[in-house]
């Protein structure tokens, strides 16, 4: 064990302790990975716009696959996000509505029972991995990946902890492995991804993917081609952390094609939420990374959760796609119980949108409802192409157009008064009292003690 700790530390190298047994199947269903960024804007990739950071095998997925532009996360913040992708729930009915903190290490635990896209894959016979960022749990509770799905699992359990690259350590599994700050830990992950693919290509394997690129602190190895930028030094960091993710995606496309595997594997990738202004990061950057979005991360604006989507499937998808169908990290599960033949669990806000993906068919997607609890208590809905949001109790509803005012300058809600009443209507019924995330409260504790998450 000691030499794999060193290969981790020294080497970067990934090492297969700890995974589960395989039998040697040919895999009946297709591979999924679900790629996910970290803080990731709307506008940071070169296929949305980005005229500045290089992201050339990013690029490739959309063209050679789905490229969505009206797509949104599960929240605002990391944790609730990934909650809705894991569970199929918006933030009006998910346990995890913000990011709460504990002492020590980790976040608010999920309950024991809940139930996760990795549990669906588990029972369509699928090996499962978490690689990267989970956030839901605490080391000791019983929401952490092993116990929530996941076969395999390395990476931060704490996503404060994660704001850091060069750390003092990752787990695998339940195991705690020594790094003492002199590893790259996005490397690490990288390689554990390939090792990954490598060891269960002769079954079918779910794998997601949570890279925490360019969240902060703006950390890189090197800063490569930008080097010779006149740009101020964190921002020539964040695009060298995006262009080494986009490698490392390159690098994991290229490994699907050696082990003839990239017919057979459904590659989706997104973001968390929308772009940050942390780690020396100004608002309004040269990056534009929001796009012509309002707001950044912690806005219900489009900035905060309209969030790049790609999917990618050689033989299915058809490439070169851009669909405006609208959906939400909350109909992730549902489209996975489709993809594996299995019914989608009671109770979920989510639908399937595997019909808009193989068949590119519009699909009509019921209100989508937001949360946000940092600030005081925030709520957005989106209904057809009106966009409603509250930003404080004691506020108005505010109206947007988006298909005529994308970067919502205009509230018309005064001009449409039988819209704001239909979205009023909406709010009172789209969430269920929580004793975490009560209305009127505060109840966050990142913003209080300067933690970014």
């Amino acid at each position: 064990m000691n030499r794999i700790i060193n290969l981790l530390a020294c080497l970067g190298l990934a090492a297969t302790a700890g995974w589960p047994p395989h039998a040697l199947a040919a895999p009946t269903n297709p591979n999924v990975i679900f790629i996910l960024a970290d803080d990731l804007g709307y506008g940071d990739l070169g296929c949305y716009g980005q005229k500045h950071i290089q992201t050339p095998n990013i690029d490739r997925l959309a063209a050679e696959g789905m490229r969505f532009t009206q797509v949104y996360s599960g929240a605002t913040v990391c944790a609730p996000s990934r909650c809705a992708l894991m569970t199929g729930k918006h933030g009006g009915h998910a346990f995890i509505r913000g990011n709460k903190e504990l002492p020590g290490e980790g976040q608010t635990a999920m309950p024991a029972d809940t139930f996760t896209v990795a549990h669906l894959m588990k029972k369509a016979g699928y090996q499962t991995g978490l690689i990267g960022k989970w956030g839901l749990g605490h080391p000791d509770s019983e929401s952490i990946p092993n116990k929530m799905g996941f076969d395999y699992f390395f990476g931060y359990n704490c996503q404060r902890q994660a704001h850091e690259y060069f750390l003092p350590h990752v787990s695998r599994n339940t195991e705690k492995i020594m790094l003492e700050g002199k590893s790259y830990s996005h490397d690490l992950m990288a390689e554990e991804a390939l090792e990954f693919i490598r060891h269960h290509k002769d079954q079918p394997f779910f794998l997601y993917l949570a890279f925490t690129i360019p969240h902060a602190k703006m950390q890189v190895p090197e800063v490569g081609v930008y080097e010779k930028e006149t740009w101020p030094e964190n921002l020539k960091k964040m695009a060298a952390m995006i262009s080494r993710m986009d490698r490392d995606i390159g690098r994991l496309i290229g490994l699907l094609k050696e082990l003839g595997l990239d017919t057979n594997t459904l590659v989706t990738f997104a973001s968390d939420n929308g772009p940050h202004a942390e780690g020396g990061i100004e608002r309004k950057n040269l990056f534009h990374s929001a796009g012509t979005l309002r707001g950044i991360k912690r806005d219900l604006y489009e900035g905060g959760i309209r969030v790049p989507m790609i999917a990618r499937w050689p033989g299915k998808i058809k490439p070169g796609v851009v669909s405006q169908q609208v959906w939400a990290f909350w109909d992730y599960l549902p489209t996975m119980a489709e993809l594996t033949g299995q019914p989608a669990p009671a109770g979920l806000d989510g639908i399937s949108i595997l019909p808009a993906l193989l068949e590119g068919k519009a699909i009509e997607h019921p209100p989508l409802y937001f949360e946000f609890h940092e600030r005081g208590f925030t709520q957005a809905a989106r209904i057809g192409d009106w966009k409603a949001v509250r930003p404080g109790l004691a506020r108005p509803l505010e109206l947007y157009d988006l298909k005529t005012d994308l970067a919502e300058a205009h509230d018309v809600a005064a001009q449409h008064p039988d819209v704001v009443k239909r979205f009023e209507d909406y709010l009172k019924t789209a969430r269920v009292e929580s004793e975490l995330w009560p209305v009127g409260e505060n109840t966050g504790t990142a913003r209080k003690k300067g933690r970014k998450n």
